[in-house]
């Protein structure tokens, strides 16, 4: 096969420096595999694979960057700034499922042969213009073909992160996962009980971060890597939580609040959900957006589409920001046709919120015409009194928006005060 790959020019001023060095040096990886499906990387993601030692790049480049030199592999900026990964050519001594014991190999062949798929399996010189596939990824890539390099069993005992990375190649790019690949796969998921959850979390956030993340998740459910993944909170993953999960647009933490109305997490409540995040290692602002994202479930109910001062108070408890994403969430499941309201009554909720928004509807007792210090100035105590008598004033303004004047309001407190 005839090709040429534009590869970036920092990218090759790194391989003339280190080869004119006396170091053989390839572009490898992702990078290269994207290249040549006509999909060009972006610059960071290119990747170097070198004979050179961590200690013989630093005396090439001066300034390096430590992401892992016991592995080999050093940071080196290119003159355009950007910080690219350089690794020596390596092999494995020993493995642990997750973590190795490597050493350096004097071989390109040597490093590419434990890697895990053919197509993350290919070379690049761009100083010679050849491309170097001993594991056959430029057929598989043709094909469309996820294959493991080597023996599938072997490589994913090497690495179990390996199976949710290979699960997410195949449904970002659409490709069929040859069958002993798949076997080594489905025989390798209960090891994913052996990765770390911050691990676990990074593969899911790409999932749900890519275009079409319903590809990804029915693979995850036909090997049995969901429940791995999210224990008993697993979310049943029909034909109706794919479309909706891919009808939220673009967005990773709303798209996982869907996800999970769709089974134990839309059942089992805020807590139950938030235990599931917090041990995925998510944030408290993640796992507080996704819990509040869930809280309006697939639709409105029908006290918001019939009670604006129900709605408001609504608005006013989940705040404008979690009501957005709420919004975000029933018009995904609209488009996917798994919304628990029709169309009329969830699109006139969202416009009836946005008209208050725009019309400065009060959403808390600080946005009324009056302040504590009104009523104290009429001779009220300080104290609680005070803000029970806002709340009222609140509650009144809010069925209807027009009373939220300081004339109003006072003639309201006047009124309140006859009645004490």
């Amino acid at each position: 096969m005839s090709v040429r790959l534009e590869v970036p020019g920092p990218v090759r001023e790194l391989v003339e420096r280190l080869e004119e060095a006396g170091f053989e040096t390839w572009t490898v990886g992702g990078a290269v595999r994207d290249a040549l499906r006509g999909s060009p990387a972006e610059r960071e993601d290119w990747d170097l694979a070198t004979r050179a030692t961590p200690k013989q790049m630093r005396r090439v480049f001066p300034r390096t960057v430590p992401l892992g030199p016991a592995y080999g592999t050093l940071g080196i900026f290119g003159s355009d700034g950007v910080l690219y990964e350089v690794t020596t050519f390596r092999h494995d001594v020993v493995t642990y499922g997750r973590k190795a014991v490597v050493a350096f190999a004097e071989t390109l062949d040597e490093d590419l042969s434990r890697r895990d798929f053919t197509v993350n399996a290919m070379a690049w010189h761009p100083r010679r213009a050849v491309l170097h596939d001993p594991h056959g990824g430029v057929r598989d890539l043709q094909a469309g073909v996820l294959r493991a390099v080597g023996d599938p069993a072997e490589r994913f005992r090497e690495d179990y992160l390996r199976v949710l990375r290979g699960l997410r190649f195949a449904g970002a790019l659409g490709f069929e996962i040859e069958p002993a690949t798949w076997a080594g796969m489905t025989d390798a998921v209960p090891g994913l009980d052996r990765l770390s959850r911050e691990r676990i979390r990074e593969e899911l956030m790409k999932v749900l971060g890519g275009r079409r993340p319903s590809r990804t998740l029915s693979l995850y459910r036909r090997c049995g890597a969901l429940g791995r993944v999210f224990g008993e909170m697993a979310p049943v993953v029909g034909r109706g939580a794919l479309a909706t999960v891919d009808s939220v647009r673009g967005n990773h933490v709303l798209r996982l609040a869907a996800l999970l109305l769709f089974g134990a997490g839309a059942r089992e409540g805020s807590a139950a959900v938030a235990e599931l995040l917090a041990g995925l290692r998510f944030s408290r602002d993640e796992v507080e957006r996704v819990t509040v994202a869930m809280s309006g479930g697939l639709g409105p109910g029908p006290q918001l589409t019939a009670d604006p001062v129900a709605r408001r108070r609504w608005v006013a408890e989940t705040g404008w920001g979690g009501a957005r994403d709420v919004f975000r969430v029933w018009l995904a499941a609209l488009r996917a046709g798994t919304c628990a309201r029709g169309e009329d009554e969830v699109r006139r909720v969202i416009a009836a919120a946005r008209r208050d928004r725009h019309a400065g509807v009060p959403r808390s007792v600080a946005d009324l015409a009056v302040a504590g210090r009104d009523l104290v100035a009429r001779g009220w105590k300080p104290g609680p009194g005070i803000g029970r008598a806002l709340q009222r004033l609140l509650e009144a303004v809010w069925e209807d928006p027009s009373l939220n004047t300081r004339a109003a309001l006072m003639e309201m407190v006047g009124a309140m005060e006859e009645g004490r």
